[in-house]
């Protein structure tokens, strides 16, 4: 049945595209639309295909399609596609014509620079729209039948906005799809599954076996997988029981072409994590082979010279590097002076080599190291960036800090970009959290222990009042510190629930859950009220537009992301705080980012940039790679263009984003998780701590957050969960490939 007539109003909509509206006739109407914004075909005249029914709500017409008629290039044009206006939506189809516009858009799109008004920023930004509003029409048009959601839909086609015939390629292979981030194999699994695809199929179970070995391994941080654990995922995945032989099969064609490695007859490994770990066995052991001059004669009395005085253990570090070492891990705690030895380290290589560069994972370190050592460098990404076209970097030092963070992947293409000559120093503390993703190389090395090491240990305080660095040490070795005793930098606010054992004892399930959510709310209150004590001074710093100091000055960090003390709930409480009454702001169900808002980017991808100053200047965006774990703020919303900008102070860099984008790409920042903040640090940090944290409470995890803070660092919550967690020793060992191959080389 069809229906036809003019949207006169949206009664309402959600973030899938399901709509309930009014069309001019009175007629109420309700199904989905995928190809915009709902709020776009508002003022629309439509063509619906569906059926009416009857129910509670009274009559309705449940379209399953619909169709723009009224000029339908125009409203794309004037309402989905960015860069027109609605005069040069009449001035390009008055100079090109209808039928041939779509065709020019289509295969000619430099032409519409024919047209007065069409420059080439507007028509960069035209390009982009039109790729991805075809893209996802195309799309919608193939998926929709398979009842994908419109939200999944948008999230398919800006993902692939780059890829040429995305449909055909899904066509071909459904589980392209499991590379999007947010769809997992069980998603892309039943549209592959309705599009006809067996379950036994050969490319279903090869798509498995990839998926569940790369998946297992960067949640676990594992860069090689058993067997057994293998065949149990891909149990779970499939449905399967008692496959192992289809498994068996499968998994030796992909060994065969080399799309999996074996390290033994029950140990896999993808590729990718084989080849980067064993390429840094490789070139560790090289370096240790190579030996340079020694570069001061008398050591001692070079040092003698020096305004640091060193430890005896800082002096070794000092020491190896002067007799000519190529490479050198130098490890130490919280406080014990790692900055201080690196400085020196590096003034000493000065004499003899002419370029010197310090680089980390975060900008921040990367800063910090900088500043501290006296010698410039960047973030690592930066540096890949600058130099990605050159066969090494241009260095004859490269000293790497706060090396724990980095994976496996990336820790290899940096080394890959040392020259072999170079004298490379890595740093860092495996007290710390090990890395997100697969591999952990500093923690790998110093168990083979085949190259040059030096551990710090002894700790460094300026008062005795000052423990950050002791408290953390003490929980470092599994130890409960004197926390409740008065610092300078740091305070245990108790907000215990009295009893709680008893209680748990004699009360149901349901009092005891609201007793600990009441028990949330007062450690809340707490930490709104130390905001209280810090927001003028944030303030004063947005206001001065000392954008640095205004991210660092206050940071709430939790150990996880959903829940009521998660990353999710205290970001919208935060910035009800810090940012009130925005001028400006976007909303796409409950998330909203306002005009000021502290943001971090969460997914390594290319986007529109500037440099400040190209951006003061007006000259044209430059596509660079922004990465996860950049903090900046929302500085501009335009909603006419329905783009934002973000400033990264660190990194000195504006980012353009679609609204599509932002929701996409960006989260909230004025709380985050403590793996986030690794690398980081903050001049007060707010730690809630509760029972509920349990499962993620241990040593390294404690320790990392602590330690963020560099002036002030308050944990809030309950005294037995901080004691708990300090007790719980962090014995993970991740399974690896560099440790596995680098112990057999010992046995050769």
């Amino acid at each position: 049945m069809k229906l036809s007539g003019k949207i006169e109003k949206i009664i309402y909509k959600n973030d899938d595209g399901y709509l309930v509206g009014v069309l001019d006739n009175g007629e109420k109407i309700a199904g989905v639309y995928y190809e915009s914004d709902v709020e776009h075909i508002k003022g629309a005249s439509v063509e619906l295909e569906g059926e009416f029914v009857y129910d509670k709500y009274g009559k309705t017409f449940k379209f399953d399609e619909i169709k723009v008629t009224n000029d339908e290039l125009f409203f794309f044009l004037d309402k989905v596609v960015k860069g027109f206006t609605k005069k040069l939506i009449a001035d390009v189809i008055e100079h090109f014509g209808k039928e041939n516009l779509v065709d020019i858009l289509e295969n000619d799109i430099e032409r519409l620079k024919e047209v007065k008004g069409i420059k080439e920023k507007r028509l960069e930004k035209i390009k982009e729209s039109w790729k991805k509003f075809k893209s996802l029409r195309e799309i919608g048009e193939f998926l929709a039948p398979l009842d994908v959601s419109p939200s999944l839909i948008t999230l398919i086609a800006t993902s692939l906005k780059d890829t040429t015939e995305p449909c055909k390629k899904i066509k071909n292979n459904p589980y392209i799809l499991t590379n999007i981030k947010g769809i997992g194999f069980k998603r892309a699994d039943e549209i592959a599954l309705k599009m006809g695809i067996k379950e036994d199929d050969q490319n279903r179970i090869k798509s498995a076996i990839d998926y569940a070995i790369n998946n297992f391994c960067e949640a676990n941080g594992n860069s090689c997988i058993k067997k057994d654990v293998l065949y149990k995922e891909l149990d779970e995945l499939l449905e399967f029981k008692d496959k192992d032989s289809l498994y068996e099969s499968v998994i030796l064609d992909m060994v065969i072409d080399d799309e999996i490695k074996e390290l033994d007859k029950d140990v896999l490994a993808p590729k990718r994590l084989y080849e980067a770990e064993s390429f840094l066995l490789k070139s560790f052991k090289k370096r240790v082979k190579q030996k340079g001059e020694v570069i001061v004669k008398d050591l001692d009395e070079y040092l003698k010279n020096s305004p640091l005085k060193l430890s005896d253990e800082q002096k070794e570090a000092v020491r190896v590097i002067n007799e000519g070492s190529k490479l050198l891990f130098l490890v130490g705690y919280a406080g014990t002076g790692k900055s201080t030895v690196s400085k020196i380290i590096l003034e000493l290589l000065s004499i003899k080599h002419q370029t010197v560069t310090t680089c980390a994972l975060s900008g921040i370190a990367s800063q910090r190291i900088a500043e501290r050592s006296g010698f410039g460098g960047g973030t690592i990404q930066s540096l890949l960036s600058k130099y990605e076209d050159k066969d090494y970097f241009p260095f004859d030092v490269v000293l790497i800090d706060e090396a724990s963070m980095i994976n496996s992947v990336l820790f290899a293409t940096v080394v890959s970009k040392v020259k072999d000559d170079a004298v490379l120093i890595i740093v860092g503390d495996d007290a710390q959290l090990p890395p997100i993703g697969a591999g952990d190389v500093l923690s790998d090395m110093i168990k083979l222990n085949f190259a040059p090491i030096v551990k710090l240990t002894k700790i460094y305080r300026q008062n005795e009042n000052q423990a950050i660095a002791v408290l953390a040490n003490e929980i470092r070795k599994a130890k409960v510190p004197p926390y409740h005793q008065k610092y300078d930098d740091f305070r245990f606010i108790d907000v215990s629930i009295p009893n709680y054992f008893a209680l748990k004892n004699s009360l149901s399930s349901e009092e005891l859950k609201q007793i600990r959510e009441d028990n949330h709310q007062n450690i809340i209150v707490h930490i709104l009220n130390l905001l209280k004590e810090n927001l003028n001074d944030a303030r004063a710093f947005l206001k001065d537009k000392k954008i640095k100091e205004y991210i660092n000055h206050f940071q709430v960090i939790t150990p996880i992301k959903a829940g009521t003390l998660g990353v999710e709930n205290l970001n919208k409480i935060l910035q009800n705080y810090f940012n009130p009454n925005p001028k400006n702001c976007i909303q796409k169900g409950e998330n909203e980012f306002r005009l000021m808002d502290k943001v971090v980017h969460i997914k390594n991808e290319n986007m529109p940039t500037w440099s400040v100053l190209e951006y003061k200047e007006g000259e044209e965006s430059f596509k660079r790679r922004v990465y996860n774990g950049m903090c900046g703020v929302v500085f501009k919303i335009d909603k006419d263009e329905e783009i934002l900008h973000v400033f990264y102070p660190v990194e000195d860099m504006v980012v353009e984003y679609s609204f599509d984008e932002a929701f996409l790409y960006l989260n909230l920042s004025y709380a985050l998780t403590i793996h986030k903040t690794q690398g980081m640090e903050y001049n007060t940090v707010v730690i809630p701590m509760t029972f509920s944290h349990y499962m993620m409470l241990n040593t390294k995890l404690i320790y990392t957050a602590i330690t963020r803070a560099k002036n002030m660092c308050y944990i809030v919550g309950e005294s037995k969960a901080f004691e708990a967690g300090c007790k719980k020793f962090d014995s993970i060992q991740r399974d690896t490939i560099l440790k596995r191959i680098g112990n057999e080389d010992k046995t050769v």
